[in-house]
């Protein structure tokens, strides 16, 4: 294959990729590759991003002018990463804000990037999944900008981001991101947060889709799995120990800003 024609479908790639393909047609040294790499830099074609990491200029573009598209190099910082948490829920839409931090999952240490305005960093994957083969499932590969991205699925993510609320944005960013979801396979849900071993995550999950039974169209049976798995012992929704109601079935103290969703009476009052 072709540079050119390597550059049309992979508008972000690693130097791997690169290798690979190349290699594939024909025998080629790293050291070839890594000149032709080099030399597409220095003519403009090629932005270098990171080590080992390009973007493609379009052709009437200045590298300098050129604005990367953060989920595409997400996906390429680690043979494993993908978006995941806050950013997994703005890549599918589903984003209450706008945010410029974008998580990515990985088992593999991951610098932080800055990244025109965009910072990148690297998520470790739940203790108790972080030693399966597929990360505990979730994670599919989807056609995005000409290319594909990695991302964790709305069902893990829903998961993801109650099973550490920091990085899904606090409560209110949670829940007003969540309820724009119309479906989730619950089954799917149940799996990963069991899988989990948190009793507190199972008792957030449990107690979010209680709130949304009618919406989510939430079975008994989900809820009972989950009950089985919550905490002995009231515990608080979050480190901060907010004050706030004790809601029975899952012993979690749940500030009332979060049981009432004060910020909906917020909105209807700006309205």
């Amino acid at each position: 294959m072709r540079s050119a024609d390597f550059y049309a479908v992979h508008p972000v790639f690693t130097r791997q990729e690169f290798h690979a393909v190349r290699q594939a047609d024909r025998s080629r040294s790293l050291r070839t590759t890594d000149s032709i790499l080099t030399r597409a830099v220095a003519s403009g074609r090629l932005l270098h991003v990171r080590r080992g990491i390009y973007a493609v200029v379009p052709r009437g573009t200045r590298a300098a002018e050129l604005r990367v598209d953060p989920f595409l190099v997400a996906s390429k910082l680690a043979p494993d990463a993908a978006v995941a948490y806050h950013a997994a829920l703005q890549f599918w839409g589903k984003a209450y804000s706008i945010w410029h931090r974008f998580a990515v999952l990985s088992c593999s240490s991951i610098r932080p990037l800055e990244l025109q305005g965009n910072e990148l960093f690297g998520v470790r994957p739940p203790l108790r999944v972080r030693a399966r083969p597929d990360l505990g499932g979730g994670i599919v590969s989807e056609p995005y900008a000409g290319s594909s991205v990695q991302v964790t699925t709305l069902e893990r993510t829903l998961v993801d981001v109650l099973d550490v609320p920091k990085l899904g944005g606090g409560w209110e960013e949670i829940w007003r991101s969540l309820e724009a979801i119309e479906y989730f396979d619950l089954d799917a849900v149940l799996a990963y947060a069991l899988a989990l071993g948190s009793a507190l995550t199972a008792a957030r999950v449990g107690y979010f889709l209680e709130q949304h039974r009618e919406a989510l169209f939430v079975e008994e049976r989900h809820l009972r799995a989950l009950r089985e798995r919550a905490p002995a012992q009231p515990r608080y929704l979050d480190s901060t120990r907010e004050a706030g109601r004790l809601i029975k079935g899952w012993n979690l103290i749940v500030p009332e800003r979060v049981h009432a969703r004060t910020w909906e009476e917020a909105t209807d009052a700006v309205a």
